[in-house]
């Protein structure tokens, strides 16, 4: 099947899953009409959500638009988040580190760096409360100021640091690959995990983040089972070279360059059985948040 056809039939699909969702027929109440056939629980970044409200309200609309769970954010009030996700029933599949951007553990800078690592225990010390695997950990960015092999350094000795919370925790540090000009190979990113020499070191993967330098199913046979969890996101080529680098992520489930069959082809042989993130554009209201976890049941059936 070609990629427009493809891409066709997965938009036709959707479609069709639409129809049913809006005619009151939920994937949850229909299991015969389910058409997810593999063991990828259905979860969504909090940061993407724009539904107004409280926890409590954003978390009650992800529970009714057909989400499994939710990865909030590090720093949040804990105790606010546990009644949330026990009021809904929603799972805390993964905890996304609040400081990673503001204060990389790469810095040249130790304070900046000790903030940075404050940072990590304080994710895994909410995962832990939440009952979450793993924290979503961006490990380093590159830019004028600091070299690759320095970030790659201050990184790893950071990140040190933190093992022994997370092992404490039960919690594992899942490192996230991101436009941060680090990390730009799958086989450098396997090392990079494998130099820790540890299991509670992981990868947290980005599906729509390497579309533009690279094809996701080759990640995910290379990353293999150091992947702890997924992001699923899209990204255009064509909007990028048309619009301009970021606008490549302005694009829909299924409109994109993501060849989902190929994906999960690769997840299948890995025997992937996590979670899927979503961290996607749409989510601002209700009837987006339903159609996001509507695509994604496709996304996960292709």
């Amino acid at each position: 099947m070609n990629s427009k056809t493809r891409r066709s039939f997965l938009r036709e699909s959707a479609t069709v899953a639409l129809a049913l969702a809006g005619a009151g027929v939920l994937a949850q109440d229909a299991p015969a009409n389910n058409p997810r056939k593999r063991k990828i629980k259905k979860g969504i970044m909090f940061g993407t959500v724009g539904v107004k409200g409280s926890v409590l309200e954003k978390f009650t609309a992800l529970k009714e638009a057909g989400f499994e769970g939710v990865e909030p954010n590090s720093h949040m009030d804990q105790e606010e988040v546990l009644r949330a996700r026990d009021a809904t029933g929603l799972e805390i599949c993964s905890v996304c580190c609040g400081t990673h951007w503001a204060k990389p553990v790469s810095d040249p800078n130790p304070t900046t760096r000790k903030e940075g690592l404050d940072g990590l225990l304080q994710s895994l010390r909410d995962a832990k409360r939440y009952g979450a695997s793993s924290v979503l950990f961006v490990p380093a960015v590159v830019n004028a100021r600091v070299s690759y092999e320095e970030a790659y350094k201050r990184s790893q000795e950071e990140i040190r640091k933190a093992i022994p919370v997370a092992e404490e925790s039960g919690v594992k540090i899942a490192i996230e690959n991101v436009w941060n000009q680090f990390l730009l190979s799958p086989m450098e990113a396997a090392r990079y995990v494998d130099e820790f020499n540890s299991p509670w070191v992981g990868w947290h993967f980005d599906v729509g983040n390497v579309i533009n330098y690279g094809w996701p199913e080759q990640w995910v046979r290379i990353l293999g089972k150091r992947i702890q969890k997924l992001h699923i996101k899209e990204f255009s080529r064509g909007r990028r070279d048309k619009e301009g680098l970021w606008k490549g992520f302005d694009v829909e489930f299924l409109k994109g360059d993501n060849n989902w069959p190929a994906v999960m082809k690769a997840l299948d042989d890995i025997g992937y059985e996590g979670w899927g993130i979503a961290e996607q554009g749409g989510g601002g209201s209700l009837e987006g948040l339903k159609k996001l976890s509507t695509e994604m049941d496709q996304i996960f059936s292709s």
